[in-house]
């Protein structure tokens, strides 16, 4: 499929995915999620790829919410089927094998803030402001704000953004466990990357199942966190990768990780 708001390019193991709709500080409509379901479903299915890394064009924002110009003039049904929408490409990147880094690069508001929460890691731009803005508009995150969010830094701070609606910097969402950390702009593509590379040398079997154990764990009692944990554990002990692995440190070398 062509996309004209998705840019996507791949080097080396790693995908960057870059919303491209600067002009509109890659505002989210309905075309952009179904571009963006379609690419990150080519990657799933791309075993060359291991890491992903998704953005923003421009220096002014990553996603300044959803498209309040479609949103306006959409009944309570059609609402619906666009909130559902979003929550489905955003528990795909939850659900994807590969590692997803968020890109903050300005702007992650509304919709924007629900893709970045998506995501396995965030790192930001000290010019990053974050925030859920919905009920300035008269409505509430639709695209699972409200539950990544409490589950991420619990109701008590979850219910001072959203209930405000106000944004907060950077620096604050790192304290207050959103972002992972904080960079220079000019910066913060590379810093991105280079964790990419430091997860990608590693081994994409293994990496993909730690994700599905803390991913999949969340939703569980800890006991049975426990069991998928070592249930995975075991499957991997299987592996050419777990034998290439464990034979290069006895051997004192560098592992040769093939995906397999």
């Amino acid at each position: 499929m062509e996309t004209t708001s998705i840019v996507s390019e791949i080097a080396d193991g790693i995908a960057r995915v870059t919303i491209n709709r600067p002009e509109s500080l890659n505002a989210l409509n309905s075309q952009v999620l179904g571009e963006l379901e379609c690419v990150l479903y080519g990657l799933e299915q791309d075993a060359g790829v291991q890491v992903v890394i998704l953005t923003g064009a421009g220096k002014k924002a990553f996603v300044a919410g959803g498209d309040i110009k479609e949103m306006a003039a959409m009944s309570a049904y059609q609402a619906h089927q666009f909130a559902q929408k979003g929550q489905r490409v955003l528990l795909f990147i939850e659900k994807m094998s590969k590692p997803v880094i968020a890109a903050v690069n300005g702007y992650a508001l509304g919709g924007g803030l629900e893709l970045a929460l998506a995501c396995d890691i965030i790192y930001a731009s000290e010019n990053a402001r974050l925030g859920f803005p919905e009920v300035t508009l008269g409505v509430i995150p639709g695209f699972g704000g409200t539950q990544n969010i409490s589950r991420l830094i619990g109701p008590n701070r979850s219910k001072e953004l959203v209930f405000s609606g106000r944004m907060i910097t950077a620096q604050k969402a790192e304290a207050w466990g959103i972002v992972n950390e904080v960079f220079p702009q000019e910066q913060l593509a590379e810093k991105a990357m280079e964790l990419a590379r430091e997860i990608a040398k590693n081994g994409s079997v293994c990496v993909g199942y730690a994700k599905s154990a803390i991913v999949n764990g969340l939703n569980m009692s800890k006991e049975d966190g426990f069991r998928y944990e070592s249930s995975l554990f075991g499957v991997l002990c299987d592996t050419e990768d777990k034998k290439e692995g464990m034979g290069a440190f006895i051997e004192k070398r560098k592992a040769q990780f093939q995906g397999k």
